[in-house]
């Protein structure tokens, strides 16, 4: 039986969706631990270390960044370092004002709330949340019409973590009332090698210095999918190189996944060919999706991030276009000014 394709075509899709139970067995337990992002953990553990040395609760924090950097994890670092309890919600799941209170009510003194896709907070719900962080406090509407009435709850003072990908689409208001705002970055390869080789440690895998070299190199920056290729090729290794992770093992666990020489998957191939087929003619986002066959927010959240970074998509108002590079990846060549070719 022949590999089934689409397992491939969403290798790294499934790359980047949480799993909690494989990340949360290689997630760091302090943050002198976590690997990476020198600028943003030097920050909060400056932020615990005086709110701590005070008796407060720390100030609210926004993370933001690509999929898979470690914004989870380190929410999870912050209730840890601060004595806390950590409660945990994604904002597509708090669709109405009761959802939150329910949240809100639940929380003691210090404790931190992480709120996952905080950008997809509902507008109603967001506002609900000024008072909650400003003030530490809950209006809570009885009754409905003429018989209506607000009761408002004293909060005990709570630290709000919000992780989002998209920065932009938070309102002013609700950004504002965030003390404390870190981006994170892609990782560079040396700190993924580090990564690779401490997840295999814990994994209890052996893997040589040039296939962790291999398989950083093909993760996009991104630790995520560096550690759900890591568990990809763990899987091999067991079954055909006594649980030892060589080079070779890697470059074939990394062609099962789709993953070519150049870090790219068969949905970034399709892609560069959907572009390229147009002809130089900008593609918008529907049209790309609809030829992919992958949902836009999959798109422009997961695969456009790597292909704009690595220069070989570029967005214009008109919709995506190839760079040459990317037409020479693509594998289809680009029309000619005689053939009607629009500029680069």
């Amino acid at each position: 039986m022949g590999p089934n394709p689409h397992e491939n075509r969403n290798a790294y899709a499934a790359a980047l969706a949480p799993d909690h139970t494989f990340d949360g067995s290689l997630r760091p337990r302090e943050l002198d631990e976590f690997v990476g992002q020198p600028s943003v953990v030097a920050n909060l553990r400056l932020a615990i270390r005086a709110a701590t040395g005070r008796g407060e609760a720390v100030d609210h924090i926004l993370l933001s960044g690509l999929p898979g950097l470690g914004k989870t994890t380190l929410a999870h670092l912050v209730a840890t370092e601060s004595g806390s309890s950590l409660h945990e919600a994604a904002a597509p799941t708090l669709q109405r004002a009761a959802d939150l209170a329910g949240l809100l009510t639940r929380l003691e003194k210090g404790d931190v709330l992480f709120i996952d896709e905080v950008h997809r907070l509902p507008g109603g719900v967001e506002e609900y949340l000024y008072a909650a962080m400003e003030d530490f406090v809950l209006d809570i509407m009885l009754d409905a019409g003429p018989a209506a009435r607000s009761v408002r709850v004293d909060l005990p003072r709570f630290t709000l973590v919000g992780a989002t990908t998209r920065e932009g689409l938070l309102s002013a208001p609700f950004r504002s009332r965030f003390g404390i705002h870190e981006r994170l970055e892609t990782y560079g390869v040396q700190d993924l090698v580090r990564i690779v080789h401490r997840s295999a440690k814990i994994l209890g895998v052996g893997v040589d210095e040039e296939a962790a070299g291999l398989l950083a190199d093909r993760a996009r920056g991104t630790p995520r999918v560096v550690n759900r290729f890591l568990k990809r090729v763990r899987d091999l290794a067991q079954v055909e190189a006594d649980n030892h992770i060589t080079a070779d093992i890697a470059l074939e666990g990394l062609r099962r996944m789709g993953v070519d020489e150049h870090g790219l998957t068969r949905v970034d191939r399709l892609i560069l060919e959907s572009i390229a087929h147009a002809g130089g003619t900008p593609v918008g986002l529907k049209t790309l999706a609809a030829a992919v066959g992958e949902d836009e927010r999959t798109l422009e959240d997961v695969y456009e991030p790597h292909l704009l970074r690595a220069g070989l998509v570029m967005k214009t108002p008109q919709g995506r276009r190839l760079t040459p590079r990317g037409h020479d990846l693509s594998g289809i060549r680009p029309l000619t000014d005689e053939q009607g070719a629009l500029p680069l």
